[in-house]
């Protein structure tokens, strides 16, 4: 069983799920999620000969929740996990495993902090490099401009997402996941008017897929009862100065040992339909890609919908390094 530790991170300190002896793995989970979500790999990790560590990014569950939007900007989230890798293997570098907006923070945790990190795997999104605008350029210009509804722009305006969300944390979470797991039939995550709010026409499964029980969902459910939604939502609120922070790596690419898994039906996976083949976009910013997974059927939530093969996956690349 993983024994529950806070670790000071050096800014804040993170509650860390932690078990096995040997080098260290740690697990970044992603929107709206916790430590849980790698509830299936933890222990074949620490079986595998590992030290498997899956935080709490700040916002969430057990860890500080700072107020400022600015406090959830990547060079923040990025420092976060390069301190809970000093802290509990300062002798050597870690190897790092994101899952949706955790992908991108190990991305750039290996990036740029390449001495602390030895080997980098992400699920869900791939890294595409040093970007040349802000992704709220992307989606103004695709969605806004054109009347249509995008999640992450409804997530700029500070106040209405977060009282959404927790109105009905229960209902909520299982729109959301559902809206984009491999079970959803199309017109699950609906297409509405930019001025729409999340919730507006998505479904409510019953019964929700197996992947997630209904103690499970209860874990959830209770996590963010107590914490809200205002850290896991600031996130989204930092496009530009993720941008102005990463232009000083530019040309720099990510040269430890990588992996990419994702799902076919993830829309995340392909950048929203602006990534043809992720992999072989991925290859051109990875300079050590060892494998890119794409698995049949399944959608954004990867390591939970898919957790044997992800896990065996994982094992085998970690046992790779």
């Amino acid at each position: 069983m993983a024994d529950f530790r806070i670790i000071d991170a050096g800014e804040v300190k993170l509650r860390c799920a932690i078990e096995g002896e040997g080098p260290l793995v740690i697990l970044v989970h992603g929107f709206p999620e916790s430590w849980f979500s790698w509830r299936h790999q933890i222990g074949p990790i620490a079986d595998a000969g590992f030290t498997a560590c899956a935080i709490d990014v700040r916002g969430y569950g057990g860890s500080d929740k700072p107020e400022p939007i600015e406090a959830y900007s990547m060079a923040h989230l990025t420092a976060d996990v390069a301190g809970v890798a000093q802290a509990l293997q300062p002798q050597g570098p870690a190897m790092l495993i994101g899952h949706d907006w955790g992908a991108p923070i190990v991305w750039n945790t290996a990036l740029t902090r390449p001495e602390r990190i030895a080997a980098v795997a992400g699920l869900s999104v791939p890294y595409t490099g040093i970007p040349d605008r802000p992704f709220t350029e992307f989606f103004h210009a695709a969605y806004t401009a054109r009347n249509r509804f995008f999640y992450q722009a409804w997530f700029q305006k500070v106040g209405p997402p977060e009282a959404e969300a927790e109105a009905d944390v229960r209902g909520f979470l299982r729109k959301f996941y559902y809206g984009i797991s491999g079970d959803a039939p199309p017109g699950s995550w609906p297409h509405k008017p930019a001025d729409a709010t999340l919730l507006e026409g998505m479904v409510d499964p019953d019964p929700f897929p197996s992947w997630l029980t209904a103690a499970e969902l209860d874990y959830y459910v209770a996590e963010f009862e107590r914490s809200g939604f205002r850290g896991p939502i600031n996130r989204y609120r930092n496009h530009e100065r993720d941008f102005e922070w990463l232009q000083a790596f530019r040309g720099r690419k990510i040269e430890q040992p990588s992996l990419l898994i994702g799902g076919d039906k993830d829309p995340a996976f392909n950048g929203f339909g602006r990534i043809a083949d992720p992999g072989a976009l991925m290859a051109q910013e990875a300079t050590d890609l060892r494998g890119v997974h794409v698995l049949g059927g399944c959608g954004h939530w990867t390591q939970q919908e898919r957790a044997a093969e992800v896990t065996e996956l994982l094992i085998d690349w970690l046992k790779g390094l």
